[in-house]
């Protein structure tokens, strides 16, 4: 049982187990094929790297040969992983998935078992101003690109009369609305629809989907205009429920989970790894600020 100091200082959650560590026999997933998009960087490099330690072949795939020619690298360094190759695929257009996927046929001979969604577009704006183009690009990567992929993974696996685990990095604004990022917001709203569309219409052929929220995890990869808004907070693990951010490897962590024999029965459900920090209301509401004034930007005006 695991005790208070005798002050009865809030501690927060403990710190996870060190890089390297796994959350599952080794080898879970020996002899299968993880596809997971926007790989070469971020949170999807983490996810793969945690699959990869766990003795998955993993296919990368994403739009900068650089980034992935770095975390083909990295990847293939993991003790235990598998073969790892690398695809550039703009997610947009189905004519270039099909492609990725006949490659990945070709190269280590079946399927994908496990689809990780885990590219998406971002950047903070208040409604008023999103362009009709900055609304389409995040639109069309989060949401389209999204069904798109997974449109393709489900009709090979039905098909061919295979099973298989599809996992979709969603945000927790789906649930409530994020203010500044409407775009994004109502993209996720649409992924975490699919999630729970696809699991029922999938279930009977053996197809899993389920949908996967990270919280605050910092990493080097972080667009400048999120890691601004980072530095501005003093201390942001203070402004966490659990008292420090999350480390990326916590979302590999749950993603082999989702997507292992452990979790079979899993399907159509959105698990949230943030520290229960997205559930957290204060007693007293602090003063509303407009997004406007938290994005530094002066009044409206048109034109």
């Amino acid at each position: 049982m695991t005790r208070m100091p005798s002050s009865g200082a809030p501690q927060g959650l403990p710190a996870p187990p060190p890089l390297g560590a796994a959350a599952l026999p080794p080898g879970t997933y020996d002899g299968r094929l993880v596809l997971v998009t926007g790989g070469g960087t971020g949170l999807g490099r983490a996810i793969a790297a945690e699959f990869a330690r766990l003795g998955a072949a993993v296919l990368i795939v994403g739009r900068r040969k650089e980034h992935l020619a770095s975390a083909r690298e990295e990847l293939a360094a993991v003790e235990g992983a598998g073969p790892v190759t690398a695809a550039t695929c703009d997610i947009r257009d189905p004519e270039r998935i099909a492609e990725v996927f006949d490659a990945a046929g070709a190269a280590h001979g079946g399927l994908p078992d496990v689809l990780v969604n885990n590219a998406a577009a971002n950047f903070p704006s208040p409604a008023e101003e999103l362009t009709p183009n900055g609304w389409r690009a995040v639109v069309d990567i989060t949401l389209n690109g999204t069904f798109f992929m997974t449109r393709e993974f489900g009709r090979r696996h039905l098909a061919a009369g295979t099973p298989g685990s599809v996992l979709a990095v969603d945000a927790s604004y789906a649930w409530t609305g994020g203010p500044g990022f409407a775009h994004s917001a109502a993209a996720k709203a649409g992924v975490r629809n699919l999630v729970e569309t696809l699991a029922v219409e999938w279930g009977p052929y053996g197809i899993q989907v389920n949908g996967l929220v990270p919280g605050l995890m910092p990493h080097d990869d972080m667009t400048p205009d999120i890691r601004s808004q980072l530095d501005r907070a003093e201390d942001p693990g203070a402004r966490q429920p659990a008292l420090r951010v999350g480390a990326p490897r916590e979302l590999g962590w749950a993603a082999t989970f989702l997507a292992s024999p452990y979790a079979r029965f899993v399907s159509g459900h959105t698990l949230v790894v943030d520290g229960a920090n997205w559930q957290r209301r204060d007693l007293v509401n602090a003063p509303v600020a407009t997004v406007r004034e938290q994005l530094g930007r002066g009044p409206f005006e048109a034109g």
